[in-house]
């Protein structure tokens, strides 16, 4: 489980993010906008992150980061990669490039960044660009917990590759008491 935001004095959310048939999903992205704006002192999210190429696989295959972060691409492979994407929020290609080779980009709008090899078909990987600290990552179990949140109305918006729905998002309301919340959403996947 991914572990990402803090506002001190808030509470936590913990997600159970479940598929139509009550599987837990994996690498769902949840995010959390409160209505009355991110609180002062809320921890950002690390401005530089990793998305290792190795065994022919992107890892994390899902990697959330804020915007204007910057992606460090290591290949840790003996054979050369040649990244792209043609996403809306950063459409970019590095060229080829060999075992212990790193090149990096930065990500400034938000949204969905789908990513391939031009090299390995079977190659893909997905970096969510978010605009608030209360983001995170749903582990093997499908769980999810968002961390000191303050209470009141937010925005809730849960990502998956497979999700169905606008560009696989399922937007929902939700209010936040001054206690911790527990919450189980199911998401439909393609």
């Amino acid at each position: 489980m991914l572990l990402l935001g803090a506002a001190p004095g808030g509470h936590d959310l913990t997600l159970q993010i479940v598929d139509e048939s009550g599987r837990p999903v994996e690498d769902a992205v949840a995010t959390l906008k409160p209505d009355n704006g991110l609180p002062d002192g809320a921890a950002r999210l690390p401005a530089t992150a990793v998305m290792v190429q190795q065994n022919i696989a992107f890892g994390p295959h899902v990697l959330i980061v804020p915007t204007g972060a910057t992606v460090q691409f290591p290949n840790r492979d003996k054979v050369r990669h040649h990244i792209y994407s043609f996403s809306r929020p950063a459409r970019f290609e590095m060229k080829l490039y060999g075992k212990d080779e790193t090149r990096s980009h930065s990500f400034p709008a938000i949204g969905t960044v789908a990513l391939g090899c031009n090299i390995h078909d079977r190659m893909s990987g997905f970096i969510r660009v978010v605009d608030t600290p209360f983001a995170a990552k749903s582990n093997a179990g499908g769980a999810i917990q968002l961390r000191d949140v303050p209470s009141g109305n937010a925005t809730l918006v849960i990502w998956h590759p497979r999700a169905k729905g606008r560009d696989g998002e399922l937007p929902l309301r939700i209010a936040m008491p001054a206690a911790a919340v527990s919450k189980r959403i199911t998401l439909a996947l393609r």
